[in-house]
């Protein structure tokens, strides 16, 4: 598989290389500039929001699909993404980690028999995350379905750490989901690039990839 790769430079494209070791890395865009040497056939972004514009160009340019795990982007760059999905296989996630799926499958499941308990999220990440609350604790509380005061700290060099806890007068249910490595996060983009490129014009989510294009209700 010909992949490009946006950020290349950065924490999160240097882990997103290691992960797609066995596949081609053709094109790369930065902060200094962009090198082409193929055309890709998925285009991978963990970027900034910033960089968002320059990447649906190339998606475009190249006629490629488009892994998307970048945070903090606003509801008019999204209706960009939705747009190119039109023509281009998207995957977009603000969290490629299986068990924050999962976290967010049970949730949505079980949240409802807790409607009677109070309910609060914690989420803690390294510091120099910019957006709170993180992606992944916007994720979270829509599949809740219900209003979540939300706690978040920027600390260390923490990957990622999502707790959502229930409480009545006597009981506290916790629920935690804890990422130790960005590795974790770059192989869920693998496994998206992977059925992106053999899938057909649509905007998928992780979880879609991970049931094999069926969504769970």
């Amino acid at each position: 598989m010909r992949y490009g790769l946006v950020g290349a430079s950065g924490r999160m494209g240097a882990e997103i290389r290691k992960a797609f070791a066995s596949h081609e890395l053709c094109y790369t865009l930065d902060i200094g500039g962009e090198t082409c040497e193929g055309t890709p056939e998925v285009m991978v972004d963990f970027s900034l929001p910033s960089a968002l514009g320059a990447t649906l160009d190339a998606v475009r340019r190249f006629s490629c699909a488009l892994v998307l795990g970048t945070t903090g982007i606003t509801p008019e760059q999204m209706d960009e993404v939705r747009y190119v999905a039109r023509s281009a296989a998207v995957v977009q996630s603000f969290n490629f980690a299986a068990g924050v799926t999962l976290f967010k499958m049970i949730l949505r499941e079980f949240g409802p028999l807790f409607a009677d308990w109070d309910a609060e999220m914690s989420e803690t990440h390294h510091n120099r995350k910019k957006d709170a609350p993180s992606g992944t604790a916007i994720l979270l509380r829509e599949a809740l379905g219900r209003d979540c005061p939300t706690h978040s700290l920027r600390m260390g060099g923490v990957p990622g750490d999502h707790t959502v806890s229930f409480a009545n007068e006597g009981e506290v249910f916790t629920l935690t989901h804890r990422a130790i490595s960005r590795s974790v996060f770059a192989l869920g983009a693998l496994r998206a690039a992977e059925f992106a490129a053999g899938a057909k014009p649509g905007f998928y989510s992780f979880e879609e990839v991970l049931t094999c294009g069926r969504k769970i209700s």
